[in-house]
């Protein structure tokens, strides 16, 4: 790994690699990108969500990288904010967890200099609840928990739009929509805007909620077994894919990673693993 990149996980690191480190910004980072150590092995530092991210990475590690010559230190993160503040401080080579209607967001909101590779998987999102058992049975008025992240938001909004329980004003979809650009809502749904991670735990006090689909399997949420709504997988966008510092795109190392990650291998790992289609391979 480089010594330039991560001066916190490297002993005896010169002053000058600290100050390059420092001035970096939120678009750092050296040019060269990860490096070999002495044994020809490199260590990619990868931030990831738990769920199915690292178990994929992990399956990566322990199964495809050291014949890479790679050999990857995996950092679980439970929020969607610091993978990308941590990528753009130069402490993680990659992060693996996002998808592009949001990473084009936190792009364009952060100035940061990142670049992306293809999608590896989908998770569909889907809706969830305690209290009943039917979309067609929401009562009048019911509390509805949706992402206040705006590029999941308008994905769940669409959801429920495509299933004829709300309708969208015009040229508001998946992309742009908000709470605000709902246009006929017969139910009167209440939407309740809740941070990603807590939706599973607030569906005690919601009637239906809309989940992502990392936090529904990290609550043992099947979209297929427990749904009663579920996000159509045919010509999906929501892709999940590798981040990389825009500097380090052409990296030898970081372009093996993104390989193995569409191998044959995890592709089969993906459908083993989750055979109730809650992750689903993008090719």
């Amino acid at each position: 790994m480089s010594s330039l990149r991560r001066p916190a996980l490297v002993a005896g690191i010169s002053l000058f690699a600290v100050s390059s480190l420092v001035a970096c910004g939120a678009g750092g980072g050296d040019s060269s990108g990860p490096e070999a150590d002495d044994k020809g092995i490199t260590t990619l530092v990868v931030g990831a969500s738990p769920t199915p991210h690292a178990k994929i990475l992990e399956f990566v590690d322990k199964e495809l990288a050291p014949k890479a010559g790679l050999d990857l230190d995996i950092k679980s993160f439970d929020d969607y904010v610091q993978p990308n503040v941590q990528l753009a401080e130069g402490t993680l080579d990659a992060n693996f967890y996002q998808h592009l209607p949001y990473y084009e967001a936190q792009v364009k909101d952060r100035g940061y200099k990142f670049a992306h590779y293809e999608g590896v998987h989908i998770e569909p999102f889907a809706l969830y609840s305690k209290k009943v058992k039917d979309v067609a049975a929401l009562p009048s008025g019911a509390q509805v928990g949706i992402n206040n992240d705006p590029s999941n938001q308008g994905r769940a909004l669409e959801l429920l739009a495509e299933a004829g329980v709300i309708t969208l004003k015009e040229g508001k979809d998946a992309t742009n929509a908000t709470i605000y650009d709902v246009d006929q809502n017969a139910k009167k749904l209440k939407f309740v805007e809740t941070d990603p991670a807590q939706l599973v735990r607030s569906l005690d006090d919601l009637d239906v909620a809309v989940i992502n689909g990392n936090y529904a399997l990290e609550a043992n949420l099947s979209p297929s077994k427990d749904a009663i709504l579920v996000e159509d997988a045919e010509g999906n966008p929501y892709a999940n894919f590798l981040a990389v510092q825009e500097s380090d795109k052409d990296n030898a190392s970081l372009k093996k990673l993104d390989e193995l990650l569409h191998s044959p291998e995890v592709k089969a790992f993906i459908e083993k693993t989750w055979s109730d289609g809650s992750v689903l391979p993008a090719a």
